[in-house]
């Protein structure tokens, strides 16, 4: 099941991301500032993204159905992926607006009411990346005494780093309120801070598209080695050869595998499934496997089929 800690951060961020930004709505309109009006756009679209990804994790709860026999593990990670391409496009606009303020040298701000509503923003988006932040954590179990961190919810990641880009955002319009406050002739300000902050944001985000990417196209989990699971699977009694192993994510921290174990004539293959299993569920920390036994053939050792894939 999901984490229920990941629900409840998301609501309480919500909550606190829709006050604000009806808050930053009104003074950016009082104080003339397009830089506080996209931080407010910026945080419509941060409200946005956490009704995705709590529409995502609710999604994420239901059971497997013969149609969707894996269950629905995926829909956060696509949840996920939206977010951070939201993020992206809402990034394009704020960069394009402020080439315009560039072009036309429209900067009529209120430095006053643009410092406290941008000291404002910084002080709530420090609130909200306390709730969402999460802390790793890892634990040994039994195999072999390996320890391992659990994934964290991929969704409360996605809503963390939208906070963190909205919090580096935020600073910027309130480093450029400092300076247009003392010194108005110096307005560009503005949109050369909108300008470095958009490329930390898109940089920011690049470790949660890597990682729904990776989920989506099924490849190695990253943290599992493919070729240190296999050697660990042929380092088991009776057995002779390992092929046909695939190592994916349903989500991210939810592993699954499927793999042929050929073993030796004399070997139990029964015995040899159940440590194969305890080995994957616990050294490895598979959530699904499916392995089938059989043996070993010497035709096997030209098969085309049983070669490791490529590097």
């Amino acid at each position: 099941p999901v984490d229920p800690t990941a629900r409840k951060k998301l609501i309480m961020a919500s909550i606190l991301c829709l006050i604000f930004m009806v808050a930053e709505v009104v003074g950016g309109y009082l104080a003339g500032s397009l830089a506080i009006m996209t931080d407010a756009a910026h945080m419509m679209t941060d409200f946005a993204s956490f009704m995705i990804s709590l529409f995502a994790i609710w999604v994420a709860t239901r059971p497997a159905t013969k149609s969707m026999n894996f269950g629905y593990y995926r829909a956060e990670v696509m949840g996920a992926l939206v977010s951070v391409l939201l993020i992206w496009v809402v990034t394009g606009i704020l960069v394009y607006n402020a080439v315009l303020r560039v072009i036309h040298r429209d900067m009529d701000i209120d430095a006053k009411i643009m410092l406290i509503t941008a000291s404002c923003g910084v002080a709530v988006n420090l609130v909200m990346g306390f709730i969402l932040h999460q802390w790793g954590h890892g634990h040994s179990h039994g195999f072999s005494g390996h320890g391992h961190s659990h994934g964290e919810n991929v969704n409360v990641r996605a809503a963390f780093i939208h906070v963190v880009g909205d919090f580096v955002q935020s600073l910027g319009v309130l480093v450029a309120a400092i300076i247009i406050y003392f010194r108005p002739d110096w307005a560009i300000a503005d949109p050369i801070c909108t300008f470095m902050f958009s490329v930390l944001v898109l940089i920011t985000t690049l470790s949660i598209l890597r990682d729904t990417v990776n989920v989506l196209m099924e490849g190695t989990p990253r943290g599992l080695d493919f070729n240190s699971v296999k050697e660990s699977l042929k380092a088991i009694p009776g057995v002779h050869a390992v092929h046909g192993l695939h190592i994916w994510s349903l989500t991210v921290g939810k592993n699954a595998l499927a793999v042929h174990i050929a073993v030796d004539v004399d070997a139990d293959p029964q015995e040899v499934l159940d440590i194969a299993s305890r080995l994957v569920r616990s050294r490895f920390d598979v959530h699904s496997s499916t392995i089938q036994i059989e043996l070993f053939q010497e035709e096997m050792r030209d098969c085309s089929h049983c070669r490791d894939p490529s590097d």
